[in-house]
This record gives structure tokens, sequence and C-alpha cells, in this order.
């Protein structure tokens, strides 16, 4: 009997000793598994339980003008934490936030009993607000600083500076392509607390300091940026146009002096814009440019010898090619004509004759030279690369229509860029729209210099295609962007759109692109007007815009006027003003200019003026040449919107219909001292061009 219990009693220890072994061995497992798998995962929860960690933001860099003049800065703002541990009644606290800062109290009280250390109530709150916040005293709700992008100037530049969002990034413009400059480095506070959640008086509270970011010059100037603005603004208004873009670079250097669009958004409320509007459509969208591409292939004509300024053309006002009709915008042609003679009156026959004399290898060099079809790689997001036909597939047809501006899409920044290269001596630049980069202490960190891209044109080719550009404005097209005292070059534009199954009938882009000084440019401009109403021509409409801005940017450039060639040469005599004189009998028109000192030139047969270049207002030198056109005004045919001519006078009505390519039929008195009373059609009503329209007088 003792020796069984005793043989049960050695079982019995040696199943106590394995069951012992089994738990030591399952505990060092424990252990082990603990120490080499976990050990990153507990001292994080441990540190998560310790200490507090508070952000504290950086401010961002601040962003001037080329004269340093303030564009975006940041500001000191409030924000509301929590630490979900320090609260005592979650419920009570949700309630009592939710009611100053307009947050949903269930979602609030939610998020105040995760299991976090730390997490963020509501951010960038007005100062009234944090004060009724602080005045709660809440245990584990506290109060920390953060920066706010401010814009000082609204809806200024909107387009280059973009905005940011609610982390301090950078979403749009320059605040998004040069954020890791702007952003800086964050910092932070870091507390310690007991088991209980409790401050621990004497421990190692620590706080980093955030480093503010990097402060940018742009090459944009506060003055001229206002300027285009203003002008954008008014012509919006009186066009009712879609929208609306100018640029302004200097050619020397490829710097970009003003870039804007219409219509625009206000970046310091960016949310409650559209985000249509967001869009910077002078570097994102793509267009058919029309005649201001013309620019580009005289250039390319004249750099290959293909024609010479004196060569002479004969314009019937259409060409054929490949089985379909290329008509001038002029009915009837514009007759015998020198090659400077075509660019001055943007004649489509003469454009598409050179063109095709090019040839396709050719043209497509200067293309891809002068950068189309590719990014200029200027410093904004969302640059598209505009649309050209593949060389391979190109046929006659395309290289004719691409020589005056159709077949063929550009963005406006390329556009500009390329004449740019035309003012500069035949030097294509990359656009830059930032100067430079420095740090707090003032110190330089990025420094832009011009950045030539490449040589896409002799000097002596520039020199001559200059003077034809120039010529346009004191003779051609482009008469309503003539400056007094100063040498003017530049082109007119006007593009039918592309929409559903070919051209629309009546979408237009009205555009002007020119540069000034002519002999010597330092600015170059480009001004295109999307869909406008009612007038839609280039000359018509964006010339005088062109006009407008030049002049201001040149006296604020104090650019001084220039002496006309007369001057030069020892005369005083200075420009006249040319009358109007549609609706005149050519006898009294021929008796109004030899009045005036101009010599006429009157092109195909009628008893009346239907249309006249320059444009009544223009100013040229005295003895220049103004041509009368008689039969049929200069538009092609169409149905065309009769304005309202309640309240003008006789001449005015004329001179308004004329413009519009209607013929006038006064009723009533017959004198220059009447006011128009009604009209047949009626205002607003949709006829041909050419219409006769009875305007009744008293």
């Amino acid at each position: 009997m003792a020796s069984v219990s005793h043989v049960t009693i050695r079982k019995r220890v040696a199943f106590l000793f394995l069951v012992i072994s089994v738990i030591m061995v399952g505990l060092i497992g424990r252990l082990l598994y603990l120490q080499f798998y976990k050990s990153a995962w507990l001292s994080e929860n441990a540190v998560d339980q310790r200490i507090r960690e508070i952000p504290v933001e950086a401010k961002r860099g601040i962003i001037y003008d080329r004269n340093g003049r303030e564009l975006a800065v940041s500001v000191s703002t409030e924000s509301v934490y929590a630490i979900p541990a320090e609260i005592r009644n979650p419920e009570e606290t949700a309630a009592s936030l939710a009611a100053i800062l307009a947050l949903d109290e269930t979602n609030l009280k939610n998020k105040l009993k995760r299991r976090q250390a730390f997490t963020w109530v509501k951010r960038k709150i007005d100062a009234e607000t944090a004060r009724k916040v602080q005045l709660l005293n809440i245990p584990g709700i506290g109060l920390t600083q953060e920066s706010q992008r401010h814009y000082p100037n609204d809806n200024l530049a909107a387009h280059v500076l973009g905005f940011n969002g609610i982390d301090s990034q950078g979403l749009d413009g320059v605040e998004m392509t040069f954020d890791s400059y702007l952003k800086g480095r964050s910092g932070s506070i870091v507390i310690e607390y007991d088991a209980r959640g409790r401050e621990i008086p004497h421990a190692s509270h620590r706080f980093v300091a955030p480093v503010e970011g990097n402060d940018i010059y742009l090459t944009i100037d506060v003055v001229i940026q206002q300027i285009i603005e203003r002008e954008l603004e008014r012509v919006m208004k009186e066009t009712q146009a879609k929208a609306a873009t100018i640029i302004a670079i200097d050619p020397r250097d490829g710097s970009i002096l003003a870039l804007a669009n219409k219509p625009d958004y206000n970046p310091n409320k960016f949310s409650e814009y559209s985000p249509k509007l967001w869009r910077n459509i002078a570097v994102s969208n793509s267009y058919e440019p029309g005649s201001t591409f013309k620019i580009i292939t005289t250039s390319a004509v004249m750099s290959e010898h293909t024609v010479r300024p004196e060569d002479r053309f004969f314009d019937p006002g259409e060409v054929e090619v490949q089985g379909r009709h290329i008509h001038c915008w002029k009915h009837g042609g514009h007759g015998s004509q020198s090659f400077t003679e075509v660019v001055q009156n943007s004649c489509n026959v003469g454009f598409v004759t050179v063109g095709l004399r090019l040839g396709r290898e050719s043209f497509y060099k200067y293309i891809d030279d002068f950068g189309f079809g590719r990014h200029t790689n200027i410093d904004l997001p969302g640059e598209a690369k505009g649309i050209t036909i593949d060389r391979t597939k190109a046929t006659p047809i395309n290289i004719a229509t691409m020589s005056i501006g159709q077949s063929i899409a550009v963005t406006p920044v390329q556009l500009v860029t390329a004449v740019a290269a035309v003012a500069n001596d035949g030097k294509l630049l990359r656009p830059q729209i930032v100067r430079e980069v420095k740090d707090k202490s003032g110190q330089v960190i990025r420094g832009f210099q011009p950045d030539v891209v490449r040589q896409v044109l002799d000097t002596s080719v520039t020199k001559q295609v200059n003077e034809i550009l120039e010529s346009v404005v004191s003779q051609g097209t482009g008469k309503n962007a003539y400056i007094e005292g100063f040498r003017i070059a530049g082109k007119t534009g006007t593009a039918q759109k592309v929409g559903a199954g070919g051209y629309s009938p009546d979408k237009y882009v009205a555009s002007f692109v020119g540069f000034a000084p002519a002999d010597a440019p330092q600015v170059a401009l480009l001004v295109i007007i999307d869909e406008p109403v009612g007038l839609y021509y280039g000359g018509q409409i964006a010339a005088p815009v062109f006009g407008a801005v030049m002049k201001d940017v040149l006296q604020y450039l104090k650019i001084s006027p220039q002496l006309s060639p007369s001057a030069k040469s020892g005369t005083t005599e200075a420009h006249v003003l040319v009358p109007s004189l549609i609706n005149l009998s050519v006898p009294e028109a021929v008796a109004e200019l030899k009045k005036a000192g101009l010599t006429p030139r009157i092109e195909e047969a009628g008893d009346r003026i239907a249309d006249q270049i320059p444009k009544p207002g223009s100013r040229m030198p005295p003895g220049g040449g103004v041509l009368l056109y008689t039969m049929t005004p200069r538009y092609v045919a169409g149905e065309v919107t009769v304005p309202d001519l309640t309240g003008r006078t006789q001449r005015e009505a004329a001179d308004m219909l004329a413009e519009l390519g209607f013929v006038i039929n006064p009723v009533g008195i017959d004198g220059k001292d009447g006011k128009v009373i009604k009209q047949d059609p009626l205002p607003g009503s949709k006829v041909l061009s050419g219409t006769s329209i009875d305007v009744y007088f008293e």
C-alpha cells in the first residue's frame, strides 16, 4: 500500500513538473515574442500613453512681386484640438463645442471617445470663436496656433498665385509648383503625463520650433498686373465675352510681367467658387490662333527666302487647294499687292500661297523650333502642349490652313513666347514666373537666369519681320493698337471656334499680339477675347485693349515716346486723324481725305464707300494712303445681329452699321443733327450681312 502511494506521488510530481515546464516555455516564448516582435509597438503605445505631442505648423514663405510687394502672406490663427484621454465627459464636451464651432454633435462625440493621443476638433477658426472655446476651460480641449494663407489683393493674379489647403499645402499655381520651398518644416510641443493623465510637473517637456518657409519673388509686376486686370474687366463688360486673357512678357529675358484670365476667383475663398474658375486658361487651354499665327508664317517664309517684302501677289478673293476653297475675309479679294501689304491686310490668299511655297518640311521645322506642340515648361501647373497635325500625315490643305492659323491649336503662353522670340532677335526663351527664392536671412538659395531654348531666326530676318509688323499697326488692320509717339508692331487675329461638325458660325476668338517699342522691344503683349457678343474682329475689339494696356505699361516703365520717321529726318509733321468715310459718296470721301492731307486708294467700283482701312479715328503720318472699298462691305456673308441705334446721330448710326456690314437707309430729316427714334429691322434681329437697315430720325 505504501509502495503504491509512493508511485502515485512520483507520478503527480512528474506531472506537476511537466505542467510547470510547459508554462515556463510558454512564458519564455511570450516574452521572446513581446521582446523581439512587439517591442516597437509596445514602446510606441507607452509613449502615446505618457507623451502628448501637439503639432506647431510652420509659416509658409511670403510671395512677393518683382519689386517686393506682398502678394501672399501667412497670418496666425487658432485651431482647436482634443486629447481624448483627458476628457471626463465626452457627451457634455461635444455638446458645448458643437454649439460654438458649428459642428455635428454626434460625430464630434464619437471622435472624442476614440482611443488616441491627439485629434483635431476644428482648425483655423476666427479670434472671437477661439475666445469662446477658451472661456469653456474644458479639460482635454486646447488651442494651438497655426498659420493661414492670406492674399491681400484678393482676386489679383489669382491664377498665378493659386491657393492652399487646410494643411497649408499648395494646391494650385505657384503655391503648388514651389510648395517645397514655401512650406517650411513643422515643429511640436511635447508634454509628459502620468498614468492618470495628469501633467508631470518636472518632466522633460520639449518645444521643437518650426522652421518658416522660404520667400519667393515672382517676375510679376503688381502695377502691370493691375493694368491688365482693369482692362480685362472693362472688355468683359463691354463685349459680354465668355472669357478673356492677357499675358505680358519681357522678350529680353522671358520673364512674365503679368498674366490674368477673366472670369477669375478669390483665393482667400476659393472653395466658394466653381473649380472651373480655378483653371488657368492661359497655360491650360488650347485654341486656334487665327491670323495672329501669321507672324510665324511670315517669319518662316522670310527666313527661308521663300518671299521678299516687295514680291507681288494677286488676291481674287479665294484660292483652291485640293478641291477646297479658302476665302479671303474681304469679299472680292485685295487684288494686286506686295507681300508687305499681304501682311498688313491679313490676306488669307496671300498667306496660303506662301505657305504652300514653303512646303511641309520647312513649315514644320519652324513650328517645332518655335515650340508649338510641346510644353514651354513655365513654372505653373496644368500646362497643355497644344495640338498639331502629325508631320507625316499633313497634306497640302493642312499646310494651307495652318498658314492662316487654322488646323493648329496653341496655348496663349506658347503664342506669346513665340512672338517674344521674334521680338528678341529670333532667340526663343523659356517663359519664367519666378525670379528668385530667398531664405529668411535674405540669402538667395535659388536664382533664375534667362533660359535660352534655341535660336529660331537670324537677326536680319527678325528686323525685316518687325518692320512689316510695325506697318500692320501704322497702315494695316492693327491701326486700333496704335499709340501716339511709339513704334508698335503687332498682328490682329479673328478665329472661328471649332464645334460639333465643324466651325461654329457664331462663335469667335478675337485677339491681338504685338510688342513695343518695335525697334527695341521691352514688352510683348497678347490679348485674347473668347466668344464676344456683337463685334468679334480682333482689330475692332482686341487691338484697342492692346493699345490701352501697352500705353499705360510703357508710361509706367518710363519708356519715352519715340519720334516718327519724318520727325527724325528733320521735319515736325505729326500724325493726322483718319476721318470716317463710310457711306459717303466716292467724290465726298476723296475730298475729305485730301482735306486731311491723306491719299485715297479706291478698290473696286461703286458709288458709295462701304469700308475703309485704316479705320475711322486712327492716326497716321501725313500723305499716308487710305484704302476705300466700294460696292460691298469687307465682311463675309452670314447672319449678323442688328445693333440698337436709338439716340445716335446719322453719322454715328451709319458708322455702326457699316462696321457690321449693313447699309443705312435714312428716313426722316436729311442732316447730321437728327437722332434715331426707331429702326427696321428691330435691334437684336438676325439678318444677312449687306442688308439695308431703315433708320428713322427726328
